[in-house]
């Protein structure tokens, strides 16, 4: 059987703890507590026979849970008050008052972008154009001519099947219509 290991800080052993850093016992704590509570009676005292600033003196507040200063920068801080009687000591400072934000101008409209063109689109008016039945290579070359902009490796096999899936879906409807294998012509009924 495993023994349990107590983890607190009294179990580390004397030779691991740095030098200076032994736990405090309740009673050095307690006679602590109760010095500096006599001291600051005395500067109390004396504070008010002298009429002495009530800040010249270290606050209750710069002192921690067992009696000892936090530091420096607790007590600086709790001596920092902006009240000379000692009413907001240690406490939060008040926060300005936020001024309101002036309202933004209103954004120009932007000029609306000029509409790019599908594929299907510069096919359909390709085809119009030419006339006559075209191969899907041709068709992309034109396309690409009039403005259409792609960067696959093969626009005329994306447009053959763009063109296939049309004709399909549409049926009589559709822009396109296949003539022979691989070449297609504008249809009149369609929507071009």
């Amino acid at each position: 059987m495993s023994k349990k290991r107590n983890t607190t800080k009294s179990s580390i052993r004397k030779s691991d703890r740095p030098k200076g850093s032994e736990p405090a016992s309740q009673a050095t704590i307690d006679k602590a507590r109760a010095e500096i509570t006599k001291k600051w009676a005395e500067s109390e005292a004396a504070a008010k026979a002298n009429g002495t600033a009530e800040l010249d003196r270290v606050p209750m507040v710069a002192l921690g849970a067992n009696g000892a200063k936090k530091g420096r920068k607790a007590a600086k801080d709790a001596t920092d008050a902006s009240d000379a009687t000692g009413a907001n000591v240690g406490g939060p400072k008040a926060k300005a008052p936020r001024t309101p934000k002036a309202p933004r101008a209103p954004k120009a409209p932007k000029e609306p972008k000029p509409k790019r063109l599908s594929g299907l689109d510069l096919a359909a008016r390709v085809l119009a154009d030419a006339g006559e039945p075209l191969n899907a290579k041709t068709i992309a070359e034109r396309a690409i001519a009039a403005g259409w902009k792609t960067n696959g490796a093969t626009p005329h096999a994306t447009l053959y099947a763009a063109i296939i899936r049309e004709v399909a879906a549409k049926g009589r409807e559709a822009r396109f219509t296949k003539t022979e294998r691989g070449l297609f012509k504008a249809n009149a009924k369609g929507g071009a």
